[in-house]
Order: structure tokens, then C-alpha cells, then sequence
């Protein structure tokens, strides 16, 4: 139980202090901390200036790593990212130059203003850890973690993103327009950068620690048949012309871990995958033409699987 409380306290202490600087978006924090805890990554998606760069700036500052920032542009190529081999005249061999990647985390500020290309460039980096060049691997640091900005991709000038791609961010999150008395705050701090000021509260091996327990934390057989059925619904009855990936199962199933580990327990309840679900799935599915002509949107249709798939009757 001690180790539960340790994990717990690192969490909390980093949501606290990223708290300082994102004002009234507590719920948004959380999670893509947890996203951090279960060794994920992270889209967020909004409108611009509502503070998705400050965020993920303020997350990476709370925590004692390399940060790098990538802000993508048309123009910027897969190697500006990745890095590149370059000859060197004096042992006459080729050698890595690590590009921005090679961090602990990483910051892809607008990541569908860039080409399909260059996006494609990342598609290994999140899945595998890795980084090839000239047919060599190079490992990247751990802990590592990718939290990627962009516009709707209705707005002018951005790339829609592959699904190959979407599928490998743990969760999209949007923060939204700040409520009167938030908003007012943020006003009367709008002179200092306060993620810029954050002082880290966890280093990278708490963070690694954290994830080691969630790795631990118990889920049964009745819990993740549940998380089966509900992603599995996705597939079915047609409201979807592409459904919810294994893969989607596989967060579904760590992000649960990791947000019952934040609240103290070190096993899974059914109200762990009820909450996170519309967060790990939406993003992820694609409306059927019928869907699109009913005007039926995604986040209702899970809502709706949510509420007619029986979940287990456990209680914490």
C-alpha cells in the first residue's frame, strides 16, 4: 500500500503543479497525466488560444527531463525531426546527429500543419521507441512521451492526420473556453509565463516508478471482457465505418490501471473504463455514411454503447 500511496503522491504532485499554470482545467490534467502514467501519448485537439502549447509545455516542466519542442510547418522534413547521418572526414565513417525526437518529452506543436510525410516520420518513434536512420535503430530516452497540438482540420492550411497515426495517441483531449471567473484569473496573469516558471515536482524515475505500478495494478477477467464489449460495439451495428483497434483496447485497458491507481485503489472498477472510454475511442472512430447523413455524432454514439453494455457489478 505504500508504494500505491508514492505512485499516487507523484501524480497528484504533478497535476497540482501543472495546475499553476492551466487554470480551471483540472479534469484535462489529469488526464494526460495518466496518459503519462500508462506510457502514452497525447492529441489535443482545440480551437487556438485556449492553451494546448502551454500544457503540454507545463506538463514536460513539471517533470525533471529533456524537452524539446518541434513546431511543424509545410516546409519541415522528416530528418528535422528524426535527425540525420553526416560523414565525418576524420574517422571516415557516418555518423548520428539526433534531431529534437531524441527527448524525453516532445512537444509536435501543430502537427497537421506539416506534410503526410513528415507526420509519417513519428509513426515508429510512438509505437516502438525507436528512431531509424540509414537502417540503424537508436532507442529513444525513457521515459518518453509525445503530446501533440493542432487545430480542427477543418481550419485552412492543415493535413488531416492518418488513422495509422491517430490510433497511436492514448487519448484526445480539448480544453475549451474557460469559464468567467477562470478566464478572469488568467487576465490578471497574463504578464508572466507561467508554464515557462513551473519548477519540476518528479524526476524521470518517478515517473518511471509510476508506471511500473500501473503495470501492476489488478484488472480481472470480469473488467476486461467489459472493456472487450465496449470497444468490440464499436465494430458492430454499423454506426462506424472503422471501428475501435485492438490497439485501443490495449490503452483502454492501462489508462483504467493507471486512473485507479490515482484514486487510490489498486484494482480496476467498471467506472474507470465508463469515464475514460469517450477519451481513448472517440478520436479513434470513423462515422458511417448513414451516420454522417443522420448527423449522428461520435461522442453521443459512445455514450449511447456505454449505456446499453452491462458492466460488471463491482465497487471500489
Amino acid at each position: 500500500m505504500d508504494d500505491i500511496r508514492q505512485a499516487r503522491k507523484v501524480l497528484t504532485d504533478v497535476v497540482e503543479n501543472v495546475g499553476k499554470a492551466i487554470i480551471g482545467k483540472r479534469r484535462t490534467i489529469e488526464l494526460v497525466v495518466l496518459a503519462m502514467a500508462s506510457g502514452g501519448h497525447v492529441l489535443i485537439e482545440d480551437i487556438p488560444g485556449v492553451g494546448k502549447t502551454s500544457l503540454a509545455c507545463a506538463l514536460a516542466r513539471s517533470v525533471d527531463c529533456e524537452f524539446k519542442r518541434i513546431q511543424f510547418t509545410p516546409d519541415i522534413l522528416p530528418s528535422d525531426i528524426t535527425g540525420f547521418s553526416i560523414y565525418n572526414s576524420g574517422t571516415g565513417k557516418f555518423e548520428y546527429r539526433p534531431g529534437p525526437v531524441m527527448s524525453n518529452f516532445v512537444l509536435a506543436d501543430e502537427i497537421n500543419r506539416t506534410s503526410p510525410k513528415t507526420q509519417a516520420s513519428l509513426l515508429e518513434i510512438m509505437e516502438e521507441g525507436n528512431v531509424t536512420v540509414d537502417g540503424v535503430s537508436h532507442p529513444l530516452p525513457q521515459p518518453f512521451m509525445i503530446l501533440a497540438t493542432q487545430n480542427p482540420i477543418e481550419y485552412q492550411g492543415t493535413y488531416p492526420l492518418p488513422e495509422a497515426e491517430i490510433d497511436r495517441f492514448t487519448i484526445r483531449v480539448s480544453l475549451g473556453y474557460p469559464e468567467t471567473e477562470d478566464e478572469l484569473r488568467i487576465l490578471y496573469n497574463s504578464h508572466c509565463n507561467q508554464a515557462a516558471n513551473l519548477s519540476a515536482v518528479a524526476s524521470a524515475g518517478d515517473v518511471l516508478m509510476v508506471r511500473k505500478k500501473v503495470l501492476s495494478v489488478h484488472v480481472s477477467e470480469e473488467v476486461g471482457r467489459y472493456i472487450l464489449a465496449v470497444v468490440g460495439a464499436t465494430r458492430t451495428g454499423g454506426e462506424f465505418a472503422l471501428g475501435a483497434s485492438p490497439r485501443a483496447s490495449i490503452m483502454l485497458f492501462q489508462m483504467s490501471q493507471a486512473l485507479a491507481l490515482y484514486r487510490g485503489r489498486e484494482f480496476v472498477i467498471p467506472d474507470d473504463v465508463k469515464f475514460l472510454a469517450p477519451f481513448v475511442l472517440c478520436h479513434r472512430l470513423l462515422p458511417s455514411r448513414g451516420t454522417k447523413a443522420s448527423g449522428g455524432k461520435v461522442s453521443e454514439i459512445v455514450d449511447g454503447i456505454l449505456a446499453s453494455t452491462p458492466a460488471p457489478s463491482l465497487r471500489a
